[in-house]
């Protein structure tokens, strides 16, 4: 059993004590092969329990995860928006900066960071609420890596992955996503009821419903002084500035006070517990802001969240991290950090060299993907970015996009007119958006709201060239199932299947890729 540098911090050092197959080898070499297993059934249940009474030496680990959300707070440089909680939780802990979900949609991100896995790789490819899954139930879990470590687990609102039977919660409250904003009061408390249960090592998961649309002004009196559209400005990377593009922009910050005050109460009630000191707190966002040109994109305004790690006493405070970091190398870390071994390889990387201020060589190139958030929108792409530019492959380049209407004509119907005035680059980056390319380069040193395409620009062909390059090589080995042309456009025509005068029926979606995509034959 390896031994961590944060086990032995934590005066935990899981030696083995005794290989049950050895000793049963060598004490009943002439006993009948039953009780020969008898006897090892009897040992690995021993210990087991064993390794169990040492567990309460090991940190807990709450797990925050906000809804559609970006690096939208007042420690991320954020202006107008008030988090006071988050501010002070960053000031204690590690923020990284460069934080991003491998896919901008709820279900997919959710499933990546609990399995360690890209979306193409678990299966999770689009919405739970729309059918679409984990390819196998057993896929290796975070939750049940740890459960079977000897650490209870625990989940206090939406998990939002097919099939939940995959993640064997011991404690599950307040499950439905809860966008109406309902007795917010109740996260608190039952966070309350499961910590104080035991004194064994726990993992709680706690997700709220904010910021998801609708962008509530305000719940129950919070915030007290909800912002309005004359005292903000829209977000950057929309490019615009209209008054409802205000208003929408001052009700996020409200959603995100509002999910401020209630991390505050999450965590009054962790501190009260007396395990304060000995939780490692993580908190994100599962993707950006549902926004123009965020969630259900490959932009940098859907695909970078908030990410900040609090750890007590385990390391420095208020440390900036800048490195190239992704949601899949949380179930690495967390593991390591529990002194559990992952189960198998992992795409990931543990991050807990990081957060101990290590100087270690990092990755230099961070990937994503998008295939659809429900039927609406299926337009799978692909891309890769490294510290200063970002590529973005669409593999049904030459169609039109239908995630552009779909934000516009649900959220946004009056901002046609904004983007037809609009000078360059901004129209140009709204046309390239409902009619994309088959690729997409961006300076993000030079223009970090990707409004400019480079892919045609000889005086960037290397860059181009460079990405493409290791774009195709992760492809490859990740097993991309669609690097077959042929199983884009079957999942497209599984997709179509479902539409009835332009609009897609969940009851008439009947998906078939779990059968395909890694089907050698087909």
């Amino acid at each position: 059993m390896r031994v961590t540098a944060l086990d032995i911090e934590l005066g935990f050092t899981p030696e083995p004590l005794l290989d049950p197959d050895c000793f049963v080898r060598s004490t009943i070499a002439d006993k009948s092969a039953a009780s020969r297993r008898l006897l090892r059934g009897i040992l690995v249940v021993v210990l087991f329990l064993a390794q169990v009474s040492l567990l309460p030496g090991r940190p807990n680990i709450l797990l925050i995860v906000s809804e559609d959300n970006g690096p939208e707070l007042g420690c991320y440089g954020e202006p107008f928006v008030q988090t006071p909680v988050l501010d002070k939780l960053a000031a204690n802990g590690v923020l990284f900066e460069r934080a991003y979900v491998p896919q901008a949609g709820c279900s997919q991100s959710r499933a990546a960071l609990l399995t360690g896995l890209y979306p193409h790789q678990n299966g999770q490819i689009g919405l739970a609420t729309w059918k679409f899954g984990l390819y196998r139930e057993n896929t290796p879990n975070v939750i049940r890596s740890l459960k079977e470590a000897g650490y209870r687990t625990a989940i206090i609102g939406k998990l939002h992955v097919n099939p939940a039977s995959a993640f064997p919660f011991d404690f599950k409250r307040m499950e439905s996503s809860n966008f109406n904003r309902n007795k917010l009061q109740n996260y608190a408390r039952e966070a309350e009821r499961f910590i104080k249960q035991s004194e064994l090592p726990f993992f709680l998961s706690v997700n709220y419903p904010d910021a998801h649309r609708p962008f509530l002004k305000s719940v129950g009196g919070v915030p007290k002084k909800p912002l309005t559209g004359a005292e903000v400005k829209p977000l950057s990377y929309f490019g615009l500035d209209t008054p409802d593009l205000r208003q929408q922009t001052a009700d996020y910050y409200n959603c995100m006070s509002r999910l401020d005050s209630q991390i505050g109460e999450l965590l009054e009630v962790l501190r009260k517990s007396g395990k304060f000191e000995n939780t490692l707190i993580v908190y994100l966002g599962d993707h950006g802001a549902d926004m123009l040109r965020g969630k259900r994109t490959s932009f940098e305004g859907g695909l970078r969240i908030p990410l900040i790690m609090s750890g007590g006493k385990h390391w420095k405070e208020g440390e900036r991290c800048s490195e190239l970091v992704s949601t899949i190398d949380l179930m690495p870390t967390l593991l390591e950090m529990a002194g559990v071994s992952p189960p198998g390889e992992l795409p990931g990387r543990s991050m807990v060299s990081l957060l101990n201020g290590e100087n270690v060589a990092w990755r230099t190139h961070l990937f994503a993907e998008f295939h659809l958030h429900s039927a609406h929108n299926y337009y799978p792409q692909r891309s890769v970015r490294d510290g200063r530019f970002k590529l973005i492959h669409n593999l049904m380049a030459g169609e039109i996009n239908p995630g552009y209407e779909f934000t516009l004509q649900r959220f946004f119907k009056g901002v046609e007119e904004a983007i037809s005035v609009a000078g360059e680059p901004v129209r140009g980056a709204y046309q390239r958006m409902r009619h994309p390319p088959e690729f997409e380069l961006y300076d993000l040193e030079n223009d970090p709201h990707e409004f400019e395409n480079l892919a045609e620009d000889s005086d960037h062909a290397e860059a181009a060239r460079r990405l493409k390059k290791r774009l195709l090589q992760w492809r490859i080995s990740t097993k991309d199932p669609l690097l077959d042309r042929k199983k884009v456009l079957q999942l497209k025509s599984e997709i179509e299947a479902c539409m009835k005068d332009g609009t897609p029926r969940k009851a008439d979606l009947k998906l078939n890729y779990r059968e395909y995509f890694f089907d050698e034959s087909r």
